[in-house]
């Protein structure tokens, strides 16, 4: 279904971006996934190659908050597969302490992973998919985008801020 296609996963060593990234390898793309940190990105890689030896699979671990970081791994990841054809922003963190706790360098952290690196790897893939012809870019949210939650308001607005730029 999705042979000769090119994804990339952010997000992608664990929990649901790892199941995105088993499907698409299952589904026959070729996927990049990206990960926060070196150690991750190394486990999910071996969990991988442990289950589908030969999967068509790299991972990389750059700052997604950061333009030039962001665009340099796609491009990275364009010229391994010769192309980009889906993008899933799913890379989130999020914090539980309450407005009167929050600290405001977590709630600028979250905002910059939850929120930046979706705008800055949108910006990145969507310069490539327009030369190649088109593609596809899917981003993860949240039902507390719409509902809020008692604790932790950075993700939502986080999330909101995501419902809105896959809005427009």
């Amino acid at each position: 279904m999705l042979e000769g296609k090119t994804a990339i996963v952010t997000g992608g060593t664990r929990g649901i971006g790892f199941s995105i990234v088993s499907r698409f390898l299952e589904a026959g793309a070729n996927v990049a996934l990206f990960g926060s940190r070196q150690e991750t990105v190394d486990k999910a890689l071996e969990q991988i190659k442990a289950e589908k030896p030969d999967a068509s699979v790299m991972g990389l671990h750059p700052s997604l908050g950061n333009f030039e970081e962001a665009n340099k791994a796609i491009q990275t990841v364009n010229e391994a597969f010769g192309q980009l054809d889906i993008l899933v922003n799913n890379a989130g963190i999020s914090a539980r302490e309450s407005l009167y706790d929050y600290k405001p360098e977590d709630f600028e952290k979250i905002m910059t992973l939850n929120v930046n690196a979706v705008f800055n790897c949108s910006k990145a893939a969507a310069a490539i998919m327009k030369q190649q012809g088109g593609g596809a870019i899917i981003n993860t949210s949240s039902m507390v985008s719409i509902y809020g939650q008692p604790a932790g308001c950075g993700y939502p607005a986080s999330k909101f801020a995501v419902n809105g730029l896959t809005k427009s």
